[in-house]
């Protein structure tokens, strides 16, 4: 198996290291350009445009919205139709994300000062969302729940799915998820054109406030494109796994939890640090045996040849500096007093924690959101959660007193700063 291995003593480590981390999420001019002309014509013609893109790239024969629009009686079809084993995961799933959402809620607070002067916050949910939802080959329940629920659990009002159906072929399983979260309304629409409808409304689809969700380039180029007049959840580059080992944990598990990562697609990355080098020559022996089992194994070599690492490190300190460096989406903290080593952590979408602790049960039921920041970004973002679907107000309610004391103080800063109506409103309030 062609990865590649590097040694944190290696002089050249710290510029290797940043080369392959580097991800340009900026699209290029073409694709730049499509899209700003896909979300022109959607504002400006609406439906008609929505129906023209959606039969060209999804090679659909649609006359109207009503032929792209699923009923909720379909949604609650699927849900009864699928394996029962299937409705079950799906089912149990959503109530443990539903659970972890519950306790992510903002409340709002306020409290009262000597003066009578009241102070605090008011926490809104937003009243309706944008959920996109990959389509064609790609069949990903697991998303509806995971951007669904918690928008639910704030209090979103009204949540709108958008999913392409290329060929008109529907998942049933997206459906039956789209049931169990609460959905509101879905349309079988996809691409820029999709993310222009829920940006800016057709006579149709409803203008969403906020719209989440995975897509390919051109969807995320959209959604930067839109931020400003919706909200959005995050730009999200290719899947990314960092597994911090101490040469403990059978090498089988760790080659396969890599590869958990490395299958998605060929952007994807997974890196394994190590203390022990002998550890490392293991998982690659684990990683070239097993590899032959997958079904998506070109895809999981492509990936491990082209961003794959290992990693060996000095010791653990050196090992977590290597780790908070990356601020990978997923960290797998593979180690002895695995709650301890993460107090150590600065910066990871998510911590898995323990030999037993697979990133496969974040992605899929453990209850925390899958939805996470990657490309380095959790040195500054969090993932996707209830307080993500709701917003602050400031309160403020001043006394006759409180009004006049700070008046004042409002009147001098004002004053200074040259904005003399700003000034007069407080002054007309302070006491003789």
């Amino acid at each position: 198996m062609d990865i590649r291995r590097l040694s944190t003593r290696d002089a050249d480590f710290q510029s290797t290291l940043k080369q392959l981390l580097e991800w340009d999420t900026v699209s290029d001019q073409q694709v730049f350009d499509t899209v700003n002309g896909i979300l022109h014509d959607v504002r400006q013609r609406g439906d008609e445009a929505l129906i023209e893109y959606t039969n060209r790239f999804d090679r659909m024969q649609a006359t109207s919205m009503a032929e792209l629009e699923v009923p909720k009686a379909r949604l609650l079809q699927a849900l009864e139709n699928i394996e029962p084993t299937q409705r079950e995961a799906l089912e149990l799933a959503a109530s443990r994300v539903r659970a972890y959402a519950e306790h992510q809620k903002l409340e709002s607070w306020q409290y009262t000062e000597s003066d009578g002067t009241i102070l605090g916050q008011q926490v809104t949910p937003l009243d309706r969302v944008g959920l996109y939802v990959p389509g064609g080959k790609a069949a990903y329940p697991s998303s509806v729940l995971m951007n669904a629920m918690p928008a639910k659990v704030a209090g979103v009002a009204e949540l709108i799915m958008v999913v392409p159906t290329p060929d008109g072929e529907l998942n049933e399983l997206v459906l039956a998820a789209a049931a169990v979260a609460g959905v509101d309304r879905v349309f079988t629409v996809g691409g820029a054109q999709a993310v222009a409808a829920l940006a800016y409304g057709t006579e149709t689809v409803p203008p969403v406030d906020k719209i989440v969700g995975p897509g390919n380039i051109f969807v995320a180029t959209a959604k930067r494109m839109v931020f400003g007049t919706v909200g959005i959840d995050m730009i999200a580059g290719p899947s990314e796994i960092l597994v911090l080992c101490d040469g403990k944990t059978d090498p089988d598990w760790i080659a396969m939890d890599l590869f958990s990562q490395a299958e998605h697609d060929e952007d994807a990355q997974a890196i394994l640090v190590t203390t022990d080098a002998a550890f490392a020559d293991k998982v690659v022996a684990s990683i070239e045996r097993q590899v032959l089992e997958m079904p998506r194994e070109a895809i999981i070599r492509e990936s491990l040849k082209s961003r794959g690492m290992i990693i060996v490190a000095e010791d653990m300190e050196d090992a977590l500096s290597v780790a908070n460096y990356v601020a990978p989406e997923h960290l797998e903290l593979s180690v002895d007093d695995a709650m301890e080593v993460a107090k150590k952590v600065r910066h990871a979408g998510a911590i898995f924690l323990g030999r037993y602790t697979s990133e496969a049960l974040g992605d899929y039921c453990a209850g925390p959101n899958h939805v996470l920041p990657t490309s380095r970004t959790a040195r500054f973002s969090s993932p996707l959660g209830v307080y993500d679907f709701q917003k602050r107000s400031s309160l403020i309610s001043c006394s006759a007193d409180a009004a006049s004391r700070l008046g004042k103080t409002a009147s001098v800063l004002a004053r200074g700063e040259g904005l003399v109506a700003h000034a007069r409103s407080a002054e007309y309030r302070i006491k003789d």
